[in-house]
């Protein structure tokens, strides 16, 4: 089942992207609903990650970034959990679920080093080993701009399989980009590169891997650009699952795409 917030729906800059978006989950046939009481749209960074066992881990979700904006910060265990019955872990590491990118198998899991700066009291070791035994995965970290107000993962790679990931395709021939395909090459994953073009700061219009997957389909953000055609093409060469483009502009300009906005639970 995929979840996404109620608020798409009730907060008109986002609902003509709703709309289309849940029109092609019906033609899809794929079963969605929303949850309601959160302060935001973007799901995937305070409900609970899921490992491969099943388990529920609900991280804290305290960033930086919504400092100022305590009004936006979603509390999963006080909003979100009593509509829930899934048993969950609470982990007082504070970690975003959009920073959490799993491999198909979930044995590994890339989050960028943004988590380091997020969670000063712990040593990096000491944090690494404890999300590993949490997520019951090897933890990979990649570097983040600093400049990238959220520095999440899920906007600079996701995993085409066990061992390949896609990353954002910039003119640039040194630089973080670069520095991730050096960190992944160095665990066997080799990284391909996805279209993507840069928007004025603050929008994600051009991150077209965050991407929603479910067990058929891969919904792709698209956003009225040129490039929106290479991006759908080479999905479809690199995927054995239906692409599904969706156009979600109105929604990436508030600064995420579809993975963002998605949750999904057994």
């Amino acid at each position: 089942m995929l979840y996404f917030s109620s608020l798409l729906q009730t907060t008109s800059i986002y609902k003509p992207a709703a709309d289309r978006l849940f029109a092609a989950l019906d033609l899809c046939n794929i079963q969605y609903t929303s949850i309601h009481h959160t302060k935001d749209i973007w799901l995937r960074d305070f409900m609970p990650v899921r490992t491969k066992r099943g388990a529920y881990i609900s991280f804290r979700y305290e960033p930086f970034y919504l400092k100022a904006y305590s009004h936006l910060q979603t509390d999963y265990r006080r909003d979100i959990a009593p509509q829930f019955s899934h048993p969950v872990t609470y982990s007082a590491v504070n970690l975003d679920g959009g920073n959490v990118v799993f491999s198909p198998s979930k044995t590994r899991v890339i989050i960028s080093d943004r988590v380091f700066a997020e969670n000063p009291a712990f040593s990096k070791t000491a944090l690494v080993q404890g999300l590993e035994r949490l997520l019951e995965a090897q933890v990979i970290v990649i570097p983040s701009l600093q400049s990238d107000m959220t520095g999440h993962a899920d906007g600079m790679v996701r995993f085409v399989h066990e061992n390949t990931v896609l990353g954002n395709r910039v003119p640039a021939k040194s630089g973080l980009e670069q520095r991730i395909k050096a960190v992944l090459s160095g665990y066997g994953i080799d990284t391909v590169d996805f279209p993507y073009y840069s928007s004025p700061r603050g929008s994600a219009a051009g991150c077209y891997l965050n991407f929603l997957e479910t067990e058929n389909h891969i919904l792709l953000p698209v956003f009225g650009h040129p490039i929106d055609h290479e991006a759908i093409q080479k999905a479809e060469r690199l995927f054995s699952k239906t692409i599904v483009p969706v156009d979600i502009h109105e929604i990436a300009e508030d600064g995420g795409a579809l993975n963002c906005i998605s949750w999904e639970s057994i």
